[in-house]
């Protein structure tokens, strides 16, 4: 899927005639902390509230300030993940959208790009998840799946990351809630499950209830 498709028609423009104080009113009676500023369809500025608020003269026109040499924007012919990326390292609430000439095309928000996270990365369906740490040297997916797949299960979704110790760790989505087989598959394959997310504990738990019944009757 482009990022075109995600366009969404409630964010504003401004105008670079507009005033400070009226770009603030905009923001506030639409919930955004930055607009995006066209000038006959062109692409001209992301502004932020921030610097309408720090502005000395917010009655002038937005074009008379010294602010709008910031343009972070995304094609239209961009992943929604690559604007995921940007809208979360630069803090945005609206992500621009421009074709290869610099004409404005729209904007996606911050929430629509997370609704299309939420439903084309397999969270919202059953199933529990895995966490496991790897050293970068030995992940490779294709085991890891084929060790799923071996215990009939899916991955739904996969995140891999890396953290503070330099080691993956890599999130598996999957389509079954009980997870012991699978967690005993990648713990005889030398894997580290550092946390899990499902019923795995189920049979420890019928376990340990059954000790206690036998140990009240043998009372």
């Amino acid at each position: 899927m482009n990022i075109d498709q995600l366009i969404s028609p409630a964010v504003p423009v401004l105008l670079p005639t507009d005033t400070g104080s009226h770009a603030l009113e905009v923001m506030d009676d639409n919930s955004f902390t930055e607009l995006p500023v066209v000038s006959e369809d062109n692409y001209v500025a992301l502004v932020q509230e921030h610097d309408i608020l720090d502005w000395k003269t917010p009655q002038d026109a937005l074009s008379t300030s010294t602010f709008l040499n910031y343009r972070p924007a995304i094609t239209a012919s961009g992943h929604p993940f690559e604007a995921l990326r940007i809208v979360h390292q630069m803090n945005l609430s609206v992500l621009p959208v421009i074709d290869h000439e610099q004409k404005y095309v729209g904007s996606v928000t911050k929430d629509t790009l997370l609704a299309y996270m939420t439903q084309n990365s397999g969270i919202e369906n059953p199933g529990g998840i895995i966490v496991l740490e790897i050293p970068p040297r030995n992940y490779t997916l294709y085991e890891i799946a084929r060790i799923c797949e071996n215990e009939d299960v899916i991955i739904l979704n996969v995140q891999v990351f890396t953290n503070e110790q330099g080691q993956l760790e890599v999130t598996l989505k999957l389509n079954r809630s009980s997870l012991d087989a699978v967690v005993s598959s990648f713990e005889r394959h030398k894997y580290h499950v550092k946390e899990v997310y499902g019923d795995e504990n189920k049979k420890d738990d019928i376990t340990d209830k059954y000790n206690l019944l036998m140990n009240y009757l043998n009372m």
